[in-house]
């Protein structure tokens, strides 16, 4: 076990200082495209004006014929950034690939003075970060990097999840985790073929008026991944990380995909993986604080002047704790505002953001 004086030291002779504290910045959405597809490379500049962050994508969904193309798009796009508001990820091939060590050394070499950070799939436990976490600080030191290129992971195992608190502290790189539902589920053996969202047989039917069990009842439909979604956000935060809901396959329901973001935003969530324009719109408006949030978030912290004792408010309650929660909401809604001009008109007509 390494010593808690060294966990911030570099791994190698020559990388930059591992980070102390995790920047949070706008990440409503990871907007992925495929990097081997020059068409989708060509559109890198009007997407990336429209998102949080985004994605190159090298793993799932690029055949393996097209392995060496999406490498060669990430380095071309990663050549041409000049997106400071927004941030450049990628996903590398799984750890037990034929592809993921040529993707990690052209990424950091190559580009890493642009990367923000490397999304590592299928993660099971501390030593998988361990080992891209050596790797990926001898590449910065060959490339001269001063700035370190952060870590993300997948939960897509049994196994992840069962180590979740562990592999969010097991490097100070660590930038968050991602639910990956549609290979956790298969994992398992869970009876879905959905990816994301909920299942017409997972629900819970109203007891029967009387003796009658065929009487007409009331069936509620249940999130299959609540369980998952809370582990996993409570492990991020007490390691100071930050956790993002992943994919919503089905494209066409707008509606549940919208459900299934606002429950992870309500859990504490800072974004969702988008998959198609569609759904940018979708992370924008649920993982941005309402106005009327945001309005009764600024009168509670006003209300309570020094932030101690407690008030009554709209005949509810309001103390310190009121505070702390409405504090997360107004400093988000600020934060989001100075990146984006249109939610920044939204709140102003509000009257809820100064200027």
């Amino acid at each position: 076990m390494r010593s808690p004086k060294d966990f911030f030291r570099p791994l190698a002779v020559g990388a930059p200082e591992p980070p102390r504290e995790i920047p949070v910045r706008p990440s409503r959405m990871i907007h992925f495209f495929p990097a081997s597809n020059p068409k989708m490379v060509a559109k890198v500049p009007e997407m990336a004006a429209k998102v949080d962050i985004l994605l190159a994508n090298l793993e799932d969904g690029v055949p393996a014929s097209d392995k060496e193309a999406a490498r060669a798009g990430l380095i071309q796009v990663g050549k041409a950034w000049d997106h400071p508001d927004t941030q450049l990820w990628t996903r590398v091939n799984s750890l037990d690939s034929p592809w993921v060590l040529d993707d990690l050394m052209a990424a950091v070499t190559e580009i890493g003075d642009k990367l923000d950070v490397i999304m590592i799939p299928k993660v099971e436990g501390p030593e998988d970060i361990h080992y891209v976490d050596r790797l990926v600080a001898q590449l910065e030191a060959r490339a001269g990097l001063s700035r370190p290129i952060l870590l993300h992971a997948i939960l897509e195992t049994a196994r992840g999840v069962a180590n979740v608190e562990e592999i969010c502290g097991a490097s100070p790189r660590m930038q968050g985790l991602s639910l990956g539902p549609a290979d956790l589920a298969a994992n398992r053996r869970m009876k879905t073929t959905r990816v994301g969202g909920g299942h017409p047989g997972y629900l819970v039917r109203q007891d029967p008026p009387g003796d009658d069990i065929h009487a007409e009842r009331a069936i509620y439909q249940q999130d299959l991944w609540h369980y998952t979604l809370a582990r996993m956000v409570d492990a991020c935060v007490a390691h100071g990380i930050l956790p993002f809901y992943g994919p919503f396959g089905d494209i066409k329901d707008t509606v549940a995909c919208e459900d299934q973001f606002r429950n992870a935003f309500l859990l504490g969530c800072v974004g969702a993986w988008s998959l198609h324009p569609v759904q940018i719109d979708i992370a924008k408006k649920v993982f941005s604080p309402s106005p009327e949030d945001v309005a009764h978030a600024r009168r509670v912290i006003a209300a309570m002047g020094d932030g101690t004792g407690a008030v009554m408010l709209d005949g509810k309650m309001e103390d310190d704790a009121s505070v702390k929660q409405c504090k997360v909401m107004v400093e988000l809604a600020e934060q989001l505002a100075a990146k984006d001009p249109e939610l920044a008109e939204v709140y102003r007509q509000a009257g809820v953001l100064d200027g």
